[in-house]
């Protein structure tokens, strides 16, 4: 840990002794906005194999701040908040947001995946730029996309591909 200077709220600046990223988080940490949070940490565990590292609930039950790990990656979660606009993908229509695994065997976690409840948004497969990649919806509303990745493409052969598939009618 490297002492930070840091700027208190009255601007003067002091050195601290407090790491800025705390263990296990990293710079970019999704935060899921989700209806019924409880549900949704107990899907996460089934689906992705989660582990539920905190979890503050509010005195009427719901979840006003919780963590989860999925591999090395924090994820945070909230109950919907109607009051402060704190909705989640369902009651928005939908997410433009899709999280991300890296994994060792997409398929194995794809699998898993459905079978906890997942919808299939797109079957896994070989992907041009050299993934087993698909993407799954939760019941919560967030897309997550599962990959392996399994080839190494050049930036030349990904951009043929791309090009290949777009004047054959087969991009999305």
């Amino acid at each position: 840990m490297t002492p930070q200077t840091v700027e208190d709220p009255r601007g003067a600046a002091t050195k601290s002794n407090v790491d800025p990223v705390p263990k296990g988080m990293h710079t970019v940490t999704p935060h899921l906005v989700c209806a019924g949070a409880a549900d949704a940490i107990e899907f996460y565990k089934k689906a992705f194999g989660a582990l539920e590292i905190c979890r503050m609930p509010m005195p009427d039950g719901r979840i006003m701040h919780a963590g989860i790990t999925i591999g090395d990656s924090m994820i945070m979660l909230v109950d919907e908040m109607p009051d402060w606009n704190c909705l989640g993908p369902n009651a928005r229509g939908g997410s433009s947001v899709t999280i991300h695994l890296q994994v060792e065997n997409a398929d194995a976690l794809f699998e898993q995946a459905v079978k906890a409840g997942a919808t299939v948004k797109m079957p896994i497969d070989d992907a041009f730029w050299g993934d087993r990649y698909g993407i799954v919806v939760d019941p919560f509303g967030h897309s997550w996309s599962i990959a392996t990745h399994i080839r190494d493409v050049s930036p030349e052969e990904m951009m043929k591909a791309s090009q290949e598939m777009e004047c054959c009618g087969q991009k999305d």
